[in-house]
């Protein structure tokens, strides 16, 4: 089954031409079906390009999945046009009465403030309270990852002395786990961000379970079973040029920044990067949109009373 987003959302256009499975309101209507219902807590600067992303690697599944997006009511974004916030994004506060199968909390360009120096973080903390009686599974993104770690177990981020930019190797640490189901014992994925967990840090008490690592870049994705959520530190879901973009933004701003790691070919940053994660991006997603349908309860009003 396809994904359902508004008609005329821009991603539309994009998803079509790659030949991304989608869905009309009119038609998502008139099936008899209860399709999963997804959140989209949008923190990105970019977010149309962010919106993209999220929907062509949840449209891939053979589910039928109603994507809504989500923003902060607390913060007035300076990068996408009000027109667009307006058309298709909902207010926390306004859907908040709502249940969710799963819902997904993105990076933010914040790293440098404390998560306590945030403007929006005590609403971002009633929404980390909020997913534990409303949704299923969430899926926490790099400083949304980093931001839920430490809400719900105090575990601080670190600067690094430099940022880790690039693609990275990765190691699959449990293919028993459902969400790795089909991965490859290694494999690499983008990574992009000033700050650090450090495993050493991680609470020895509950049930926290490390599925990804890097022996250059650290922890990347951990399995929190009892707040039913995944913590992923980088950026499996980035496009082919995403990483290219930073890099070209940051150098005509004249900031300080290394080339992306094993990304040009040749370290030559005229030459196209190839694309060396796409697939086990699919796989991810498939993993926990498959999960989430195979355990979350067929009433939605059921969500969170477990």
């Amino acid at each position: 089954m396809p994904i359902r987003i508004p008609n005329d959302l821009p991603a539309r256009k994009i998803l079509e031409r790659e030949g991304v499975s989608l869905m009309t309101e009119a038609t998502a209507a008139r099936q008899d079906i209860r399709p999963l219902k997804i959140g989209l807590l949008n923190l990105m600067p970019e977010k149309i390009k962010t919106e993209t992303q999220f929907a062509r690697l949840i449209g891939a599944t053979p589910l039928q999945v109603d994507l809504r997006l989500v923003r902060v009511g607390s913060h007035t974004p300076k990068n996408t046009s009000q027109e667009h916030m307006i058309a298709f994004y909902e207010a926390w506060e306004d859907i908040a009465h709502e249940k969710f199968d799963g819902f997904i909390v993105t990076g933010a360009p914040i790293e440098h403030l404390p998560f306590e120096g945030v403007t929006y973080w005590k609403e971002l903390q009633r929404i980390f309270d909020w997913t534990q009686t409303h949704v299923h599974s969430s899926f926490h993104i790099c400083w949304g990852a980093q931001a839920a770690l430490h809400h719900f177990h105090g575990v601080p981020k670190h600067a690094l002395p430099q940022k880790a930019f690039g693609v990275y190797r990765h190691k699959n640490l449990n293919a028993a786990s459902p969400y790795l189901r089909g991965f490859s014992d290694d494999f690499s994925m983008p990574v992009s961000r000033w700050t650090e967990v450090r495993r050493a840090e991680l609470p020895k008490a509950g049930r926290l379970e490390v599925l990804m690592e890097s022996e250059e870049v650290g922890l990347c994705l951990i399995n929190d079973p009892d707040h039913r959520s995944l913590y992923m530190f980088n950026h499996i879901e980035y496009d082919t040029m995403t990483l290219a973009d930073e890099y070209n933004r940051d150098v005509a701003a004249k900031k300080a920044i290394n080339m992306p790691a094993n990304y040009f070919p040749g370290n030559d940053a005229k030459r196209p990067p190839e694309n060396r994660w796409r697939s086990h991006a699919h796989l991810l997603f498939g993993n926990w949109i498959n999960e989430v349908y195979q355990t979350t309860p067929y009433d939605l009003a059921r969500i969170g009373q477990d």
